[in-house]
């Protein structure tokens, strides 16, 4: 039996607990960075170890090695009588668990069993934020409840995987607008996908305007802004890494939108040591916030969303007010 689990929190949980099977915690941040539709599986994976190890400061042959180990050890997974896939509702887990389904959707499925464990809440947390805030027994607990994955879900699994890789983000308007209810966490988390496309308000996606609220209000330690924006917009299955490549966008543009100190003095964004960072809005960042600038007009953009490469020229934007996308002439 083999176990696929949305993350390290919950694989070592059940190791630890006893539960039988092999435990696999699958490594990957497909939310971010680039998963362009057409390349081959190698050239995929190519992009994919570039972009992470740009991003988390990794060497680019630990990257590559790390996903091909992935690759062949989902490959095996069929050697097993049964794999079963522990996700939840969030946008991190929903991208890789539509990639994962998408996978197994082009394998032989003689003799294997696939099964799927995908939860928004669990009986007394009222706060449930994922499934890294429950132990060994209440895990142990969910397995009775596990199905098995439909030809609907893979069927679904495979149009919207299509859809994130898509150069245009409308179709995953498309998606969302049609009958997903085999995946009932998908169109949520599509809408939060389309809401980090840059606002047609002041160029800012969601996550960007949210943090700078934050600053703003007086979260500047990254020891008390994480937790708050995690509490805030939990849906979006932030890591404390994934937030802060986030923040040092915001302080690497051509034109900061917030300065970055260590506490204890040093440069936080070149050491990307962030436990002990402190953050201010510039005034551009102010002036973007408020509405009074654009962040695209004044620092232009090149950004991967899924399929679609957002770079000066042509930007695709996000409208809130009438949630849909339009594309917008930038300079």
């Amino acid at each position: 039996m083999l176990h696929i689990h949305n993350g390290d929190s919950t694989a070592g949980t059940l190791r630890e607990f006893g539960f039988p099977g092999e435990h696999k915690a699958f490594h990957e941040v497909l939310m971010e960075g680039p998963t362009p539709g057409g390349l081959s599986p190698d050239e995929f994976l190519d992009a994919r170890a570039r972009f992470l190890a740009d991003t988390y400061e990794l060497k680019i042959e630990k990257a590559e090695q790390d996903l091909r180990e992935q690759e062949a050890w989902l490959t095996k997974s069929s050697e097993h009588d049964e794999t079963i896939l522990w996700f939840e509702h969030d946008l991190f887990c929903q991208v890789n668990l539509t990639y994962l389904l998408n996978w197994f959707s082009r394998q032989s499925k003689k003799n294997h069993k696939l099964s799927l464990i995908c939860i928004g809440e669990f009986s007394g947390i009222a706060d449930f934020r994922g499934l890294g805030q429950l132990s060994g027994e209440q895990l142990a607990a969910l397995f009775e409840t596990r199905h098995d994955v439909s030809e609907a879900e893979l069927s679904l699994a495979s149009e919207a995987w299509t859809a994130y890789c898509s150069a245009t983000p409308r179709d995953i308007l498309r998606l969302i607008e049609s009958d997903t209810t085999a995946m009932p966490f998908l169109a949520g988390a599509m809408q939060l996908h389309l809401a980090r496309l840059p606002s047609r308000a002041n160029g800012l996606n969601r996550i960007e305007k949210k943090a700078l609220e934050l600053i703003s209000n007086g979260f500047t330690a990254f020891k008390s802004l994480f937790p708050k924006f995690a509490g805030e917009d939990s849906a979006y299955g932030l890591g404390d890494s994934q937030f802060w490549s986030a923040l040092r966008a915001l302080a690497n543009a051509k034109e900061p939108l917030i300065n970055i100190r260590q506490v204890d003095g040093g440069d936080a964004v070149k050491s990307n040591k962030f436990l002990n960072a402190s953050m201010e809005l510039t005034e551009i960042g102010r002036e973007i916030l408020d509405g009074k600038l654009d962040a695209i007009e004044i620092n232009g953009i090149d950004r991967w969303l899924g399929g679609v490469h957002l770079v000066a020229g042509q930007v695709w934007r996000w409208d809130e007010e009438n949630e849909t996308v339009t594309i917008k002439q930038d300079q």
